[in-house]
């Protein structure tokens, strides 16, 4: 599957910020599951790449001048492969699995999650019975956009019995990590048919029997062939595409819109509006 990629996000604010810094993980790796045919950053002034800890590739944009907005857009073409397998390869180097065992603020378990983990949780069957959590996780939390906020930690959204795929993301980590299973984080973009479907996405990976699984809950799947990574981490905070920090600027307003398509649908419209 070809798949072409549109990422708007503009900042607005309502005085001038003196100096500001953004974090872009918006560049995705080619791998065995994804291959990068185009990819290109436009920026309002040049960056820094680099690889974090996690073997995320990452821009660092600096702005020292004064300004009121930051628009920063990513566009691509990436080909996904049609596979079935639910292994998904490692991203993060020479980084040991086991420090995804590391709990943080967002992914933290009370007893509420723990129980939950292990009613469902069989040895026996690492895999079969992480599936199945996921599917009950999904039922106990319907997806619904604008009940939780982008900080509320995995236990504040299990409590509320909803929320979006970065709040059903984290309630499986501390579910996993409960268990003693590594799990991390990864954020990217899904291809739906569904034009009311979110593009920016967010699912999660658990270290079983020697190699990573994946695990999208939003969509009950572990089957990720329309899926395009973007990083990994051990939350949100470490994987999200935009995260920086400013001085000055007074209130913030950002607009994100993302668009995948088919390639192919992509290009016929092109051509017939160049028509």
């Amino acid at each position: 599957m070809k798949l072409t990629i549109n990422h708007l996000t503009h900042y607005q604010y309502d005085e001038q910020v003196k100096f500001s810094t953004q974090y872009l993980r918006l560049t995705p790796q080619t791998s065995a599951r994804q291959q990068i045919k185009e990819w290109n950053l436009v920026l309002p002034a040049s960056a820094v790449a680099t690889t974090d800890a996690y073997g995320n590739l990452m821009h660092v944009l600096t702005l020292d001048s004064p300004h009121q907005e930051i628009v920063i857009l990513a566009q691509g073409v990436v080909e996904i492969a049609d596979t079935t397998e639910e292994e998904t390869e490692d991203s993060c180097g020479q980084l040991s699995p086991l420090v995804f065992l590391r709990t943080t603020p967002l992914t933290d378990a009370d007893d509420l999650i723990r129980d939950f983990a292990r009613r469902y949780y069989r040895e026996e069957d690492p895999a079969g019975s992480l599936a199945l959590l996921m599917a009950e996780l999904r039922l106990k939390m319907p997806y619904t956009p604008g009940a939780t906020h982008v900080h509320d930690s995995a236990t504040v959204a299990f409590a509320k019995g909803k929320g979006v795929c970065q709040d059903h993301t984290h309630v499986f980590l501390a579910c996993c990590r409960s268990l003693k299973i590594p799990a991390r984080y990864v954020s990217g973009y899904v291809y739906s048919r569904d034009t009311e479907h979110v593009a920016m996405h967010a699912w999660a990976e658990a270290w079983i029997n020697g190699r990573w699984h994946s695990f999208d809950i939003t969509n009950n799947t572990c089957q990720l062939n329309q899926h395009l990574r973007l990083a990994t981490g051990m939350d949100y905070l470490d994987a999200c595409p935009v995260r920086g920090s400013r001085f000055g600027g007074g209130c913030e307003e950002m607009f994100s819109e993302a668009e995948v398509s088919l390639f192919e649908r992509q290009h016929q419209v092109q051509q017939q509006q160049q028509q």
